[in-house]
């Protein structure tokens, strides 16, 4: 009796050892950067009481120096009663490092997610590689990524990035399938005393890789406040998702609204009268989606165009929405990886697609030909042409160009197109195509009588060209439809499409080719 009292009594102590591994020294660590410990982070993001530790006592054998757990937590719990897999760095073990039980840990974390088909959050703050552990850190980086990839589009991958991350451990993180920050992290490859080292250059940790400045480059998809918002967060978006691509997505409160509300007879107004007045396209997807929820990624980057998760009849759909305040909705190179995206998000989980159009096209100049606009723009056709899941395209005004093409149009791959009366289907806009076309006939008239000539011609354009009805005649869209009908037509049509499969042609080739 007494042996098992000793042992049982040695487990508690291996345990409490366990949960403060760096000791006093890593409380006090905490204490002076004020956050939490790792094991207190993972409790935060999970449903109470959720939480199983996996590995708790895993340490490095042969060293003198090992501590428990290796700088990770790893294990499995719930975010709103569904199973997740959680991996945390813990800093105040070799600064959250990556060494060999490290990379054990996570890689048997991440096999048990593949197996079980079970949603990854890994929440980051680590240096790294250990230096001490040479190239053992590097394989097991390697290791760990090969694992992540088999997991790439199978469940859904989240990555928390809390403090200050660095070298290899920004590789695992930018690779997931949304990077969520708070404010006061970083994350760079070489940090700013390396790049001094080498190239001579000075700046700070925030001009090199603030949470506001990778959200600004589209590295990550949303910056928090704080720890709390980062998590809540991180739980809403998985609330989106389903739990793995061969599942259906969850279901909440279909069958709301089911007839034309006064907020849905509010979009028969909404577009203004004159083509070149703004507004805001928030105000038309707040009238469309159930309870005017939208959970948005990338807001920080892009800003001309949307991108964000809603439901119609309780489904999750994703949307892909032009905002006419910035740039007026035009396509540029960095709103094109934005897409790309987040189109290919929704399509490896079964997700449908909603497009809101309003675009005068790809955006002119030298700094978009320099920032390589024609091959990320390419990208963008290429990801909704690949994308198999349902879509759903509503124009509401401009439809220009190459806009009208990538923003979901039929010829592309849309199930389902639609148009508001107010919209305007055509190569370009009534002034430049009239500065073309018209240039000539122009230069034939009279200087004085030049501009009321050119709007004669602006008006003709846009009463006989850019209409929505010629592209209906001829079958390019699939109905002009009155803007309050459109939060039920979407429905109608989503109900139509939710037995959509992917097609099963027999085809040759391994893969096509992105432009990059």
């Amino acid at each position: 009796m007494s042996v098992t009292r000793d042992k049982l009594d040695h487990l508690r102590d291996l345990l409490e050892l366990a949960e403060e591994p760096a000791g006093e020294t890593g409380v006090a660590k905490r204490k002076a950067k004020d956050i939490p410990s790792a094991r207190e982070r993972v409790r935060a993001l999970l449903d109470p009481g959720s939480f199983v530790e996996i590995g708790k006592l895993v340490r490095q054998p042969g060293r003198a120096d090992a501590m428990y757990g290796d700088g990770v937590v790893t294990g499995r719990g719930r975010i709103d009663g569904r199973p997740v897999v959680v991996i945390a760095h813990d800093q105040t073990v070799f600064g959250g490092s990556v060494g060999e039980m490290f990379g054990r840990k996570v890689a048997a974390a991440l096999d048990f997610a593949v197996a079980n088909r079970c949603p990854v959050v890994a929440i980051n703050d680590s240096g790294g590689a250990r230096i001490q552990d040479a190239v053992t850190s590097l394989a097991w980086y390697a290791l760990m990524s090969r694992r992540q990839e088999q997991l790439s589009g199978l469940v859904p991958q989240v990555s928390i990035m809390l403090g200050k991350c660095a070298a290899g451990s920004v590789y695992a993180p930018v690779n997931t399938d949304v990077l969520v920050a708070t404010e006061k992290s970083y994350m760079f490859v070489t940090g700013p005393e390396v790049i001094k080292e080498v190239t001579g250059e000075e700046v700070t940790m925030e001009e090199l890789g603030g949470a506001h400045v990778q959200a600004d480059n589209g590295t990550i998809h949303h910056v928090a406040a704080d720890e709390a918002g980062a998590f809540a967060w991180a739980r809403e978006y998985l609330s989106y998702l389903p739990s793995s691509s061969l599942e259906p997505g969850p279901v909440v409160n279909p069958g709301l609204e089911p007839e034309i509300t006064a907020s849905d007879r509010e979009l028969d107004t909404i577009i203004p009268d004159a083509d070149r007045t703004g507004y805001d396209m928030y105000d038309i997807l707040l009238r469309l989606f159930d309870d005017g929820a939208f959970h948005e990624i990338s807001a920080a980057t892009a800003a001309n165009l949307i991108t964000g998760f809603a439901r119609v009849d309780g489904r999750t759909v994703g949307v892909v929405a032009n905002q006419p305040m910035v740039l007026g909705g035009a396509i540029d190179a960095k709103c094109s990886d934005k897409a790309t995206h987040f189109i290919r998000l929704c399509d490896a989980f079964r997700i449908p697609l909603v497009f809101v159009v309003d675009t005068p096209g790809v955006l002119p100049g030298v700094e978009e030909e320099r920032s390589g606009v024609i091959k990320r723009g390419g990208r963008f056709f290429r990801a909704v042409i690949e994308a198999t899941v349902p879509m759903v395209t509503v124009v509401v005004r401009k439809a220009y160009g190459g806009g009208y093409a990538v923003m979901g149009c039929k010829q592309l791959g849309a199930d389902i197109s639609l148009a508001w009366p107010t919209a305007r289907i055509a190569v370009m806009g009534a002034e430049s195509a009239v500065g073309i076309v018209g240039k000539r006939r122009l230069d034939a008239v009279d200087p004085a009588d030049r501009p009321a000539a050119r709007k004669f011609m602006i008006d003709t354009y846009n009463a006989t060209v850019a209409t929505p009805w010629i592209a209906a005649e001829r079958g390019y869209i699939d109905a002009v439809i009155e803007p309050s009908q459109t939060r039920l037509e979407i429905r109608r049509a989503l109900r139509l499409l939710r037995d959509k499969e992917a097609s099963t042609t027999p085809n040759p080739r391994k893969h096509g080719l992105f432009p990059v």
